[in-house]
């Protein structure tokens, strides 16, 4: 579910839901099940940010090379190339970033585009992930608590995790939305987090952009994972705050 939210005349978010294996990806529709037994997912937010409609470009352009790029990935997995998936995801998100430096250089209407990325790969007992910017990907392990997998990409995150900051002084804090990783918009420092976690059948995972956030706390959020789809995540993060745009996607394993 994506919202542009109550103030933003656009919607710079995209988000991604996509099987795939080493001859062809398939688009999923925004609720359904499906098996791994017909390869591997992917899902991904992305929030674009920039002039004009570039933010919007930037995050359809960083989904976009996601569907390029993975399948042969899965092709050097299958044929037992030892290449980590942590590898393939930094490779992935540093071709990411160098593709909108480039439309940067190139366009004017591109330059300083740029966009946030937290995407997930579920394969059979695992999920692999790749982050960077201040989207976020919560996990909520079957009987247990949920768990922010990844770290926001900006000094009050960093202030925070310090425990410097509570959650409350986080979301007011005057500059929560400076980054300091972002794909493009003239970033040369890229250090992406890279992570993997054991999933099994009942286990929990949300993928957001940062509007989702600044509309919910994290103790509704928990609560809203439990038992509550995207398309009512969003619409109550929009009704509680709605001053970005907002999207969400929600994944059980069965």
């Amino acid at each position: 579910m994506t919202h542009r939210g109550r103030v933003r005349q656009n919607n710079e978010d995209t988000f991604l839901a996509l099987n795939f294996d080493a001859h062809e990806i398939r688009y999923l529709g925004k609720v359904g099940e499906a098996t791994l037994d017909t390869g591997d997912f992917v899902f991904a937010v992305s929030d674009g940010m920039g002039g004009a409609k570039s933010g919007e470009f930037a995050s359809k352009i960083t989904v976009e090379k996601i569907t390029h790029l993975l399948p042969k990935s899965f092709k050097q997995s299958a044929q037992h190339i030892a290449v980590g998936h942590g590898d393939i995801l930094t490779e992935l998100v540093h071709r990411i970033h160098q593709e909108l430096l480039q439309l940067g250089r190139y366009y004017d209407e591109c330059r300083g585009m740029g966009a946030t990325l937290s995407l997930g790969w579920f394969m059979p007992g695992w999920m692999h992930f790749a982050h960077v910017g201040d989207s976020r990907i919560y996990w909520l392990p079957k009987g247990g608590k949920m768990k922010q997998l990844t770290d926001d990409h900006s000094h009050v995150g960093w202030l925070r995790r310090q425990g410097q900051l509570n959650e409350r002084q986080a979301r007011t804090h005057p500059r929560k939305s400076i980054l300091s990783q972002v794909l493009g918009a003239n970033s040369q420092y890229l250090e992406p987090q890279i992570g993997s976690v054991a999933c099994e059948s009942g286990d929990r995972f949300l993928f957001c952009t940062d509007g989702v956030i600044d509309g919910i706390w994290d103790h509704a959020l928990a609560d809203m994972l439990a038992k509550d789809d995207a398309k009512a995540i969003v619409e109550h993060a929009v009704v509680e705050s709605g001053k970005d745009n907002s999207s969400a996607v929600v994944v059980e394993v069965e």
